[in-house]
């Protein structure tokens, strides 16, 4: 196996084990039979908003907009967000609790795809990428796990073991990514920008609008974080 593809996987996994990670920390709140506090809810979720606005603004686009005008560029980053729009009207309607899963899947998966071809290509931002998706995925799981407990139509062994079975797809998709995308750029900055734009639907209609708690002001600070730490890792990936 070449040595580009076999860091492509190893990254892909831990980025995705973050998810199961996520759910741990989560289940750890109720094992020790807290009761969660609002602030700290509300500052995960800003801080993983933070994390998918720095994958967007530091990777997603400036790579995607490379082999593209403005105009398709701009259709392929609205199509993006319709689709993830979309897949938000079906849920609700079906009344499913999994809508933060959902989100969290639809951007991992593009990204680890990203993540395989920037890992065959030998540039300098595919650690950048693994890194951005660990952070997404950590708070992503955390929340997800919330989300489905709270339903009542779920165990936490079983969302646990789930999760973890869910961090197999990120080397599925680095391997396509390495295997077969990287010799697709065009393609490759697509599947980029669509993603951007459904990053940026969920961060707006699922993550912004439960970040806001009456007479705290602390949880936004989790975004200015996260997009902080997309920036340092985009720093040193540059030299």
């Amino acid at each position: 196996m070449e040595q580009g593809l076999l860091f492509a996987l190893v990254a892909s996994l831990l980025a995705g084990l973050a998810m199961p990670l996520g759910a741990l920390l989560a289940r750890a709140e109720q094992l020790r039979h807290f009761v969660y506090d609002k602030e700290i809810q509300h500052g995960v979720m800003a801080f993983g908003g933070g994390a998918l606005f720095s994958a967007v603004a530091l990777v997603l686009v400036p790579e995607g907009i490379e082999p593209y005008r403005a105009l398709p560029a701009t259709a392929l980053l609205i199509c993006g967000g319709l689709a993830f729009m979309a897949l938000d009207i079906y849920l609700a309607r079906h009344k499913t609790p999994a809508s933060q899963l959902a989100a969290m899947l639809s951007d991992f998966i593009p990204e680890a795809i990203a993540l395989g071809a920037a890992f065959a290509l030998g540039g300098s931002s595919a650690l950048l990428i693994a890194l951005l998706i660990g952070l997404q995925n950590l708070p992503e799981g955390f929340n997800a796990y919330r989300e489905m407990i709270e339903s009542g139509s779920f165990r936490a062994r079983t969302l646990i073991l789930s999760f973890t079975g869910l961090a197999l797809l990120g080397p599925l998709a680095a391997f396509s990514g390495y295997v077969w995308l990287s010799h697709l750029p065009v393609v490759l900055a697509g599947i980029m920008l669509f993603a951007a734009g459904g990053i940026l639907y969920s961060v707006f209609e699922d993550i912004a609008p439960q970040v806001k708690l009456e007479h705290r002001w602390s949880p936004p600070l989790g975004a200015v974080l996260g997009f902080a730490l997309g920036l340092i890792g985009q720093m040193l990936s540059a030299g």
